[in-house]
């Protein structure tokens, strides 16, 4: 009983080494060093595929591909949901969300008997409030909790419809054909939220028209307060609420004025794209992709390759990146372990969700598709787990 615990929360800090996982089956991923993807699975729309490379010393991206019924209903509605989740501060944030975010979801469309922008708006706003009261109790004991957050970028398609969800600065882009030249353009779909963006500075600044620190340029980066670089995410309630920004919080998270409004947000920028035939994949990931690759240069090493393993290939192209703004091989940046790996490059993950014209069409008129669950790190769920709590 207690060796099966111990394997159980192992696997939720990092995959171990199984052959199991390298030989025959591909159903809850594979691993190689500090690399975990999966190279193809079906969702009802399409194939997808997804990777996961670790930096840090506990895994802060958390991500999960969510396939078939997005209720509790037995009509449905149907469709596909992709979350990744980039915490920062530690892995409590992103792995709350991974636990809560779709049963949220699932709990929400099925009193609305749909998804819809107001759902996923409801979902995230439950997710929020569910970290906060996991803070509020942790407080006395863990105060660095307060500190902890992460962003949050979702996709759901269902009915024709793509939404995507947005808090912080993960990514998604559309790979779109154009019939004219053969040509497939990268679309951002996502709304960022980064202080670098003049956008996002100017939001802030007319947000706190008393506060002449609000963004602060430091070490030639912008930071909100001068402490963190996303505007908006779940969890970060040391700048959400005054009480979580006093002792015994480390004093460099400490504001030396008290909070008189929230200074970050976890209302998320919602898109809702109606899906063309000429929509061919999206490319979902955390910024450590989008830091070594363009839109562009992502979406082209997706089309001009196999389906077969393209969320592994970005990553490896990355890393490739990674290596070669440090003047070091590819092959001696593997060799590093994870919390050195950091100083040279961040957690990434990338999940690529194509889109099969045929099936969006069908999944539209209420056909179910497979069922799906699985999560970044090879944690696969049964799907009597992911009823609302």
């Amino acid at each position: 009983m207690l060796s099966g615990f111990m394997n159980f929360l192992r696997a939720c800090l990092w995959p171990v080494s199984d052959p199991s996982i390298h030989a025959g089956s591909d159903s809850i991923g594979r691993q190689e060093g500090l690399l975990w993807y999966k190279d193809t699975g079906q969702h009802v729309n399409g194939d997808f595929s997804m990777a996961v490379v670790q930096a840090n010393s506990l895994l802060e991206d958390q991500s999960q591909l969510e396939s078939g019924s997005l209720s509790t209903l037995d009509s449905g509605p149907f469709g596909t949901f992709v979350g990744v989740y980039d915490g920062h501060g530690g892995p409590e944030t992103s792995r709350y969300i991974n636990d809560h975010l779709f049963r949220h979801l699932r709990r929400f469309a099925t009193e609305h008997q749909c998804i819809s922008a107001d759902v996923i708006r409801k979902a995230f706003q439950a997710t929020e409030e569910g970290f906060l009261s996991v803070v509020t109790r942790q407080w006395p004991m863990k105060p660095q909790i307060a500190a902890v957050g992460s962003c949050c970028l979702v996709g759901v398609i269902c009915n024709g419809t793509l939404y995507i969800a947005n808090l912080g600065d993960s990514r998604a882009v559309l790979g779109r054909l154009v019939k004219a030249t053969g040509e497939v353009l990268a679309v951002q779909l996502s709304t960022e939220h980064n202080a670098c963006l003049e956008a996002v500075r100017q939001e802030l600044r007319s947000m706190h028209p008393d506060d002449s620190h609000i963004v602060v340029l430091k070490h030639n980066v912008w930071r909100v307060k001068g402490l963190i670089q996303v505007s908006r995410s779940i969890g970060d309630v040391y700048l959400k609420k005054a009480e979580f920004n006093r002792e015994p919080l480390f004093a460099k998270f400490r504001l030396r004025e008290p909070i008189k409004r929230p200074i970050l947000s976890a209302d998320p920028s919602i898109i809702a794209h109606e899906l063309q035939p000429h929509d061919q994949f999206v490319i979902f990931a955390s910024d450590g992709l989008w830091e070594h690759l363009s839109n562009q240069q992502a979406v082209d090493i997706v089309q001009n390759n196999p389906r077969n393993g393209s969320a592994k290939r970005l990553v490896k192209t990355a890393l490739q990146e990674a290596a070669k703004k440090r003047e070091m091989r590819y092959s001696d940046l593997k060799k590093i372990d994870r919390g050195v790996r950091r100083h040279f490059h961040d957690d990434i993950t990338v999940v690529v969700v194509f889109l099969d014209s045929n099936l969006v069409s069908r999944a539209t008129s209420g056909s179910k598709g497979p069922q799906v669950s699985i999560r970044g790190g090879g944690i696969t769920l049964p799907s009597n787990t992911l009823a609302p709590s």
